[in-house]
């Protein structure tokens, strides 16, 4: 398998309101950089759609490294919290209904085909990769 390192970042101008997503993948010496944004969303979203859709540019399974700066992501994988919502049929407790299910759907496949590990990096701190994720993130969302 090979290894890659994908960065990702999300960012929204208002919550919701107009979006974007940013990915990087580096492989080999390879750098790809994927970008793509919605009119209305959330930033959890965005930061969600970064993942999914630079897993999905991955085209056979690979050990993956995440490098993240959403807690909500990283929190929901490392504890488990995503597939107990989905084991409770997309509900956080008894009450509360579990946010982006479409997209935590999404994820979970793709995971069950990638080795996928998950790093938090604070987000705005100088990370090379999350400030290039970030920057196209914003520039995405500035287009609608």
């Amino acid at each position: 398998m090979k290894q890659v390192q994908m960065y990702t970042d999300g960012a929204c101008s208002g919550n919701p309101g107009p979006g974007g997503w940013g990915t990087i993948l580096k492989c080999g010496g390879v750098v790809k950089e994927l970008s793509g944004g919605e009119a209305r969303t959330t930033n959890n979203r965005m930061e969600l759609t970064a993942v999914i859709e630079g897993l999905n540019a991955l085209k056979y399974p690979c050990r993956v490294t995440v490098t993240s700066d959403s807690k909500y992501i990283i929190d929901a994988i490392q504890k488990g919290w995503a597939r107990k919502w989905r084991a409770q049929g997309w509900m956080r407790n008894k009450k509360e209904k579990a946010l982006n299910p479409d997209l935590w759907e999404k994820l979970l496949a793709l995971l069950e085909e990638h080795e996928v590990e998950f790093v938090w990096v604070k987000g705005h701190a100088g990370h090379p990769e999350n400030e290039r994720c970030d920057e196209m993130a914003v520039e995405q969302s500035k287009k609608f």
